[in-house]
């Protein structure tokens, strides 16, 4: 069955700057914030994603930003969000994406979900800030994930960093409630797309694959579009008096635990 059409989300005007844009759930939101209307920036490390998503959203007749850099890294966030900024005119959206899929109980796998899921949101949110104060409709969004809501026999890295997410995402919306920016955080389940975690675990470990698929009561992986789906909403007028809070986005796959 075909995804519904969108909904009628109308971001003529907004400008807004996703981390980790250039591939799945990142690079579908940043095209559907496009297609709305809005000027979007996207970062990401690698340059050949990060130029056709580019490329897409320049099609589409709406202004554009791209930068390259490596989100671990304070001072990549900084130059992007101030180039941004300057290129859009400032900035009303920002959607934290980007994952260094710690999944290894290491410390290579503890600091890849550190840096990444977690402090470059914390990073991106303190350079945007003052941007986004100059807005009138404001709005940050972290993507976490359902692990962060259950304990894991493996991957335990990526399910603490992502549920201190979307712990932060708690007290960041009280802080920022002053200054009318809301934040939220998207809990997504198994999402599958070309190349992405789970279509390469359909080819390199089929038996996990399918283990996985049988706990998710709609029978079927989730796809990007549809977390793009809530972002907009989240960012948008209609979820006004939304802050603080993480939606799950799994077709029931949580329910199964």
């Amino acid at each position: 069955m075909n995804p519904p059409a969108l909904p009628p989300f109308d971001f003529h005007g907004y400008r807004v700057a996703v981390a980790g844009g250039s591939k799945g759930i990142g690079r579908s939101i940043a095209l559907a914030f496009a297609d709305a209307g809005a000027a979007v920036s996207v970062c990401a490390r690698g340059q050949t994603a990060l130029d056709g998503v580019a490329r897409e959203i320049g099609a589409r007749g709406g202004t554009v930003h791209a930068r390259s850099g490596d989100l671990a890294n304070a001072d990549t966030i900084r130059a992007w969000i101030d180039a941004a900024a300057g290129a859009l005119g400032g900035l009303d959206v920002l959607v934290n994406n980007a994952s260094g899929y710690g999944f290894g109980d290491d410390d290579a796998g503890w600091l890849a979900g550190f840096e990444v899921d977690l402090m470059a949101a914390v990073r991106a949110s303190r350079q945007a800030l003052p941007h986004l104060q100059r807005s009138p409709h404001a709005s940050i969004l972290h993507t976490s994930s359902i692990a962060a809501f259950h304990p894991r026999r493996h991957g335990a890295p990526y399910a603490a960093v992502k549920a201190a997410l979307s712990q932060y995402t708690t007290s960041q919306a009280l802080a920022l409630a002053e200054h009318r920016i809301r934040v939220n955080a998207i809990a997504p389940g198994s999402i599958e797309f070309p190349d992405g975690l789970w279509d390469r675990r359909r080819r390199e470990e089929p038996g996990l694959y399918a283990a996985t698929l049988a706990k998710i009561p709609f029978g079927r992986y989730g796809r990007p579009e549809e977390i793009a789906h809530a972002a907009l909403f989240l960012a948008s007028p209609w979820a006004g008096w939304i802050t603080g809070q993480t939606l799950c986005v799994d077709g029931g796959q949580q329910l199964n635990g």
